[in-house]
């Protein structure tokens, strides 16, 4: 597999533990554990798209 597939594998692994994340979140019954579950959600989104966006350019995160 090449770099650029195993980084697109990685990306789309961080999108599916933020997507179960944001789930555990909507059935979490304490607020704190909740927004604990929405902010790890939040922030493994956006370091997935930016290392999309990274790949995207041609540039490994991995480096």
């Amino acid at each position: 597999m090449s770099v650029a597939g195993e980084s697109g594998g990685r990306v789309q692994q961080m999108r599916a533990k933020a997507q179960e994340l944001k789930e555990a979140a909507e059935r979490a019954t304490d607020p704190e554990q909740r927004r604990r579950l929405q902010d790890k959600a939040r922030r493994l989104r956006e370091q997935s798209e930016t290392e999309s966006g990274m790949r995207d350019r041609g540039m490994d995160p991995m480096v």
